[in-house]
């Protein structure tokens, strides 16, 4: 069974507040992440319309979401000064009001408009996973981290699921326009319900924090320090390309190759991510009780590889059932992993650096989700095919799980 390292401190310091249980601290952190996954899909679960609005192809969510990576990359660079100095949940708040602003511009329907929204979007997004990550080191008990973990980023697919679902219906029945003003509105109130926390959860916060270029730049300092991280960053790197090309395209690879309705569609993103939360916790479980973080990652990886090829085979004459069960296979495994990556860089930071090694570790995992979606949406251009692209990014994560193998028997970082 994993042991607890030492970036896990107490629930309470000698002088500041005791905590909220960690069921409160996990519930406000998750209902946080839902609703910025929420926020980051809604354009994409809705892409062809907004695609016929602007008069773009609907590939080009490729490059949207390739610009709120590059947004969140940036801001997750910035989370190592920003979680001390403003505070993890303050820091939160102000982050999903960034993702409504980023969502109400969208409805200028150019396309300047949507790469300042997705730039923006990005910005909020960013901050959100080193934010939590700082406030369930403290809380998390450390037999339970990695199951702690895995289900706080149950928020993402949940967020990915509700998009899939309530955008296209909202869509539908009031206009896209209307659908992202919803959302916006969803994000603001969930920022004001966690306000009563604010004051205990923000108790480490340190006014006199300096926002510096060596501070902005000490997250990727801690990672490149440690052979751990560096190479668990680096898994990420490849992973999370999978997991935000699955999210971004799947809707349109079933509108448009297998000729399902938007709303169909959306199912089949609901499928991915609803198998994404139960992937999430059972990874957790497995990572906690059976398998250490790498072996469990690694055989994530094999299982992605497995599902690509699905997804690859997919035509229009296979049963919508059998359509949905690969989509929920893409899920609990390209979307199921994070919890147990995040955990492992929790537990390998140095006490109280919890926030800012996520930050390091996060910056690589978002250069992965700045660069597959366009390259993907490239090689669908080029090829006409979602199925050829899925293929390459599972012979790709097949890759990666080989080199990351060699690299931790030869106790170094190759990956």
């Amino acid at each position: 069974m994993p042991t607890a390292h030492r970036g896990l401190p107490e629930r309470a310091g000698p002088t500041g507040p005791t905590l909220p249980g960690p069921a409160v601290t996990l519930a406000a952190t998750t209902a946080i992440q839902v609703m910025a996954a929420l926020a980051a899909l809604s354009v994409p679960a809705i892409a062809p319309a907004i695609a016929a609005a602007t008069a773009q192809p609907a590939s080009m969510v490729g490059t949207y979401i390739s610009l709120v990576y590059l947004g969140s990359a940036a801001a997750a660079l910035a989370s190592g000064p920003l979680v001390p100095a403003a505070g993890a949940l303050r820091l939160s708040q102000l982050s999903l009001v960034l993702c409504a602003l980023a969502l109400l511009v969208v409805a200028r329907a150019t396309l300047p408009a949507l790469a300042i929204s997705a730039l923006v979007l990005g910005l909020g997004y960013g901050p959100i996973t080193p934010a939590s990550s700082h406030m369930l080191a403290r809380s998390a008990h450390p037999d339970r981290i990695a199951l702690t973990f895995s289900v706080k980023q149950t928020g993402v697919p949940a967020g990915v699921a509700l998009a899939g679902i309530l955008v296209p219906a909202l869509t539908v029945w009031l206009g896209w326009k209307a659908a992202l003003g919803a959302v916006a509105v969803l994000c603001l109130a969930c920022a004001a319900a966690v306000q009563p926390l604010r004051a205990v959860l923000d108790h480490d916060r340190d006014p006199g924090a300096r926002f510096t270029g060596s501070a902005l730049l000490s997250g990727v300092r801690l990672v490149g320090a440690s052979g751990p991280l560096r190479s668990m960053a680096a898994l990420s790197f490849v992973y999370s390309g999978l997991q935000n090309c699955t999210s971004s395209f799947i809707v349109a690879y079933l509108v448009e190759e297998l000729g399902y309705g938007w709303i169909a569609a959306g199912i089949g993103l609901t499928a991915a991510n609803l198998a994404g939360v139960a992937g999430r916790i059972a990874w957790g479980v497995v990572s906690d009780r059976w398998l250490a973080a790498r072996r469990t990652l690694q055989a994530l990886g094999v299982l992605m590889a497995i599902a690509c090829a699905l997804a690859a085979a997919l035509t229009p004459r296979w049963p919508a059932l059998a359509v949905y069960a690969t989509c929920a296979l893409l899920g609990a495994t390209a979307i199921g992993w994070n919890g147990v990556f995040l955990s492992e860089v929790a537990r390998r930071a140095p006490p109280g650096q919890a926030g800012a090694a996520t930050g390091g570790s996060l910056f690589v995992t978002f250069v992965g989700s700045v660069v597959w979606p366009p390259a993907f949406g490239l090689l669908q251009r080029a090829s006409g095919s979602y199925g050829v692209c899925f293929a390459a990014a599972g012979a790709l994560c097949a890759a990666a799980v080989i080199l990351a193998g060699i690299g931790w028997r030869s106790g170094g970082a190759a990956l």
